[in-house]
């Protein structure tokens, strides 16, 4: 189903709409330290993407806050029904192209979808995009530790944007260090923090998948 333009004054997000909507930089970072201990031993353990999995976790989180599912674009309020987790994938030529994959609470439907499309995307050197859904956009840079990024403010994409570097190991525990770049139209602090606070659940939760 396509994105539904809604009327802000009807939505909770009026007074946030008013005061950012036209702010020169109305985005907001994060950063946080993550615990991945259990999502690297349960990748080991399955033989599954430490990426795809953190992907997982991210859409879990964002699936069950309402503020992820209305964006602002341009002067509009968008509603959208389902959720999706961007991905950038390296292409055979070494470049890098973009795939949206759609978010399921189901872990095996979304590893076969994520498998299926980052392959295709990768053959093709093609962008795969679900412009009926919002879209949480992610970036790995996975051969360097960061403490994460300030993303764009083009005002062209305002959605959610995660980047993470590559973990650290640690003597008891795996921890990777994220920045959560949101829109302060679409959410609040209150809002991001108890995000960030249910992906890190995820995480610890993620060894009750089967």
């Amino acid at each position: 189903m396509k994105p539904t333009v809604i009327d802000p004054k009807t939505t909770t997000r009026a007074e946030a709409y008013a005061l950012w909507i036209n702010a020169p930089n109305p985005m907001v970072t994060f950063f946080k330290t993550l615990d991945v201990t259990p999502l690297v031993r349960f990748s080991r353990k399955r033989g599954l993407k430490f990426n795809m999995l953190l992907c997982w976790c991210i859409g879990k989180a964002a699936s069950g806050i309402k503020a992820f599912y209305t964006l602002p674009v341009g002067r509009e309020l968008l509603h959208d029904d389902s959720i999706a987790v961007n991905t950038i994938v390296k292409n055979k030529t070494g470049e890098v192209s973009s795939c949206d994959v759609p978010f399921s609470t189901d872990l095996a439907q979304f590893n076969a979808d994520y498998l299926c499309l980052t392959r295709t995307v990768a053959e093709s050197c093609e962008n795969h995009d679900l412009p009926d859904s919002m879209v949480i956009g992610t970036s790995a840079i996975v051969d360097t530790e960061i403490d994460g990024g300030v993303g764009m403010n083009s005002g062209i994409f305002n959605n959610p944007f995660i980047i993470w570097g590559k973990y650290h190991k640690g003597l008891f525990r795996t921890t990777l260090k994220l920045s959560f770049q949101f829109h302060h139209t679409q959410m609040d602090g209150a809002h991001a923090g108890r995000f960030l606070q249910s992906l890190q659940e995820n995480i610890f939760e993620i060894r009750k998948c089967r």
